[in-house]
Order: C-alpha cells, then sequence, then structure tokens
C-alpha cells in the first residue's frame, strides 16, 4: 500500500497519522472515487490505483467507556447478590436465615476493612515494588505528572519493579491516595510515548475508581470461597449423618439444605467468572479513556505490542493480584481463548480498537 503522508483529510479537515486507511474523525476511507475521500498526499497512477476501503463502522470510544461502566455496575451487582443469596442458603439450611446473613455481612466486613485500609500496601509489597527515584527515574516522575494533569486527578505515587518483564499496575482506594508501579523492563523497552500511554490507562483505573472497585471484587470472591468453603466442611466432618438440624430445636429447611450445598459448590466459580467480567470491561473503558488523555490510541497499541512480545511476568505473580496488571503476568488470553476466566481482553482486540482509533483498519 502506498505511504500517505499525513496531511488533513480533505472531507473533514482532521490531520490523520502517516499510513492512516481511513480518517479516525470522520471515517471516510482514503481513496480515489471522486466524493468518496481522496488519498492524502499525491494520488497514485492509475495503474496503481488503490482499491476503495470497505468503510469501517465509528468506534465511539465515549459510548464504549459508558456501555462498559453499565456493565460493570451491573456484574458488580450480581456478584453481591450470589455473596448474599449464599448466605441467606446457609442460615435457612440451619434453621436461621438472618444468622446466615449476619455471618456474611461480618465475614465480608473483617476482609474488606483489611483491603481497604492496608491493600495497597499489600500488593506492593508482594510485587517488590520500590519507590521511584527523583534524578533515576526522571523521566517517569514527568510523564506521569503530565498525565495526571491530563487525567484531572492528583499525581500518584510511583513505584518501579526490579524486573525485566512489561508490565505495570495501579493501586490505591482513592485518587489522592493512590500508586502507580512499572517495571524496570517496561522502562527499558518502550519509548516516551508508548510510556505515556501505559501511565495513562493505569490513572484512567484510578480516576474511573476501578483500583477499588478491584479491592472491593477481590474482596468478595474471597468471602464467597471462604463462606462456601466453611459450611461445606461443616457439612461433611462436623455434620456427617445428622439431619441440617437447626440450633436451639428450630429444625432447618431440607430444601434449602440442598441449594445452600449447591451454591456452596457453584457460588465461587460463578463469583469469579463475574470478577473477570468486570475486569474486562474495565480494562477496554481504561484503554478508551487513556486514548483521550494522551490523544495518541496508538501510543497505547504499540505499547501493549510489546509488552506481549516481551513478556509480562513479574516477581510474585499471583491469581490474586493478575487482575491488576495492564496485561495479565500469569497467561495470555488469544482471541480464541474462552472469555470467561480471562481476567483481561485479548491483547490483539485491545490493539485493534486503538489502531482503529488511530484511523488503521484491522489487519493493517
Amino acid at each position: 500500500m502506498a505511504e500517505r503522508n499525513g496531511a488533513a483529510c480533505p472531507k473533514c479537515g482532521g490531520v490523520n497519522p502517516p499510513g492512516a486507511d481511513f480518517c479516525y474523525l470522520c471515517r471516510e476511507p482514503f481513496g480515489t472515487q471522486p466524493g468518496a475521500g481522496a488519498l492524502v498526499g499525491p494520488s497514485p497512477p492509475p495503474s496503481e490505483a488503490l482499491p476503495r476501503l470497505r468503510p469501517v463502522p465509528m468506534l465511539l470510544f465515549t459510548e464504549a467507556a459508558r456501555h462498559n461502566v453499565r456493565m460493570s455496575f451491573l456484574l458488580f451487582a450480581l456478584l453481591f447478590v450470589v455473596f448474599f443469596l449464599l448466605g441467606t442458603a446457609i442460615g435457612g439450611a440451619y434453621g436461621d436465615v438472618g444468622a446466615g446473613l449476619g455471618l456474611s455481612f461480618v465475614l465480608y466486613a473483617i476482609l474488606g476493612a483489611t483491603a481497604y485500609f492496608s491493600g495497597s500496601s499489600i500488593v506492593l509489597s508482594i510485587h517488590g515494588a520500590q519507590e521511584a527515584g527523583e534524578e533515576a527515574h526522571r523521566q517517569l516522575r514527568n510523564v506521569v505528572e503530565e498525565m495526571a494533569i491530563a487525567a484531572g486527578v492528583p499525581p500518584p505515587k510511583v513505584y518501579v519493579i526490579p524486573t525485566e518483564g512489561l508490565n505495570a499496575f495501579a493501586a490505591g482506594r482513592r485518587p489522592e491516595e493512590a500508586s502507580v508501579a512499572v517495571t524496570a523492563g517496561l522502562l527499558d523497552r518502550l519509548s516516551r510515548e508508548e510510556l505515556q500511554g501505559v501511565i495513562a490507562h493505569e490513572l484512567a483505573h484510578i480516576k474511573s475508581r476501578d483500583t477499588l472497585y478491584n479491592v472491593c471484587a477481590a474482596v468478595l470472591v474471597g468471602a464467597v470461597a471462604l463462606l462456601s468453603d466453611l459450611f461445606l466442611r461443616g457439612t461433611i466432618w462436623g455434620r456427617r449423618g445428622r439431619s441440617p438440624g437447626g440450633r436451639g430445636g428450630r429444625g432447618g429447611n431440607a430444601a434449602l439444605f440442598v441449594l445452600a450445598l449447591l451454591l456452596a459448590v457453584l457460588a465461587p466459580l460463578a463469583a469469579r467468572i463475574l470478577q473477570m467480567s468486570i475486569s474486562r470491561q474495565r480494562e477496554y473503558h481504561a484503554d478508551a479513556a487513556a486514548a483521550g488523555f494522551t490523544r495518541n490510541p496508538l501510543g497505547l497499541a504499540s505499547a501493549l505490542e510489546k509488552i506481549a512480545a516481551g513478556g509480562p511476568h513479574v516477581p510474585g505473580e499471583n491469581r490474586g493480584t493478575q487482575h491488576l496488571f495492564i496485561v495479565n503476568p500469569l497467561r495470555a488470553f488469544g482471541p480464541d481463548a474462552s472469555s470467561l476466566m480471562s481476567t483481561h481482553p485479548p491483547t490483539e482486540a485491545r490493539i485493534q480498537r486503538l489502531r482503529a482509533m488511530g484511523g488503521f483498519a484491522a489487519g493493517a
């Protein structure tokens, strides 16, 4: 395909990057047909005339972001329903629905308080993050400050993870207390504009309170698993051979006991699936917001390509924190992988969306 000089689109005047297949503003394909959007730059000879590109649907990132937020709230509400339905069923199985709900509230309060007040420091410690130096990491600090201004949030604390892997994550219950951590490998391998895209992505998580949502979702999933485990252990080992009798002479409901057993087995899986769905929606939302902060979606797209190729592994990587990173450090999700248990959308799909925003057709 002939190289284009990146001049203004003849239809709307939008300045496109060199090599763009269609205008990122009006979505007009660059072709040679009259009235169909002239080729940006010198027209090729008739023998080399470019075929008219198939129009690409308008990719409204603002609408996509609103949809992702709505879906996240819905999925989070469903996660709460699974948790308290499990508590209700367990309480009903032993003749006291109130006690089951009370146990659920107490369990979530204990786990939630621990994660809310100490979650960020725990995550940073697990992955060996060290605070970025004033001089040694001046460019990183400058980029963080620039993107914080663009995002309209206070500059977060900046940390570096001493590893050759390429990755980054954000943590913090509020924007005023947030932290951003990037790996040393990411600083070495990425250009400044690519680093801007990564930092903007993490600041998008901070601005939209994704860091708090992630903590709350992780606590709910952990509480569901713990509540299920307590019930199953008590049923199998503590009450073997006994009817699901109540306490204080009140008998439990056999139907609710069976329901509680089913929920105890299936609820942890359902909660995990819902948590992964929330995480995937939030990743698309952060990509969209980052493109808006930098006005350069191709920078983040290029960064994601390098991260996927260079390896996103980090010290201390585990299933409890894998959803926090810009790319999952434990496993890669290809376009043909099942999405039910995926913490992130396929990296190829994210890159394609960002390139489409920059005016490049799929596969270009």
